[in-house]
């Protein structure tokens, strides 16, 4: 099969999981975009087309809402190509769990990769990442999916994980905002992917539904959203003993 478009499907709060996609997809075609951080839209990839997409891992998981945008995106036995975009700890069921989302929704799997990116809550670690080394593992990747579709192997790759998924817990604190620098121009809220933040009170926080995914945090033009300090210390303590080494992707073909 000769490839000659490509779509990179993905959510991507802090930016670096939306460069992955695109990068991948890029490699393999002509590529489209869709963006699925803040809403889905209805969107249909036929068999002629490379699909990529590409989720952050939350606690070994992908993102639930992202898992819930899926539902309004349609394959026709298109070839799909799934990376689970991590904080250099661990994907652990995430790259499964994302396989099995796509497949449901008429995609055939034909390669997996996990790639490493700067933590989301504490950016110290593995700050820079994706890095040079990292995107040429993507396009390295991309190269070897391409020669497979060629070929007209649709094989599923073995992805490491388990069925049933790990339980996801959550995160035990949310961004909140700074009044003084909150000038309430609402871009937060009209982004926030759970709906999370009112419209008509930006600098609140409905801790019921974030789900800490730290985009209002990035895109704050104000600089204005934060976590709570205290908290957010413990946890780089707790997190950079986990993190120390440098992890490597792993491409699954």
């Amino acid at each position: 099969m000769e490839i000659k478009n490509a779509a990179a499907v993905y959510f991507s709060p802090g930016g670096t999981t939306g460069l992955a996609a695109r990068t991948v997809a890029a490699a393999l075609g002509e590529c489209k975009e869709y963006d699925f951080t803040s809403r889905a839209e209805p969107v249909t990839l036929g068999s002629d087309c490379a699909a990529v997409f590409a989720a952050p891992v939350f606690g070994g998981r992908i993102p639930g809402v992202f898992a819930d945008f899926l539902a309004s995106v349609k394959g026709e036995g298109t070839p799909a190509v799934v990376l689970a975009v991590y904080g250099n700890r661990d994907y652990e069921d995430a790259l499964l769990e994302l396989a099995d989302a796509v497949k449901a929704r008429g995609f055939r799997v034909v390669a997996a990769g996990a790639f490493i990116a700067r933590h989301s809550i504490v950016t110290e670690i593995a700050a820079g990442r994706p890095d040079t080394a990292d995107r040429a593992a993507m396009a390295a990747f991309a190269g070897k999916v391409r020669d497979k579709l060629a070929a007209g192997d649709f094989s599923e790759p073995h992805i490491p994980g388990a069925r049933p998924y790990r339980k996801y817990g959550g995160v035990p604190m949310h961004p909140g905002a700074n009044r003084q620098r909150c000038v309430k121009c609402g871009k937060c809220a009209r982004e926030c992917p759970a709906g999370a933040i009112p419209t008509d009170a930006p600098f609140k926080t409905d801790n019921d539904k974030c789900i800490t995914c730290m985009h209002c945090v990035f895109t704050c033009p104000n600089y204005a959203r934060g976590l709570n300090p205290v908290m957010l210390a413990a946890t780089r303590t707790k997190l950079k003993k986990a993190c120390a080494a440098r992890r490597e992707p792993e491409m699954f073909l």
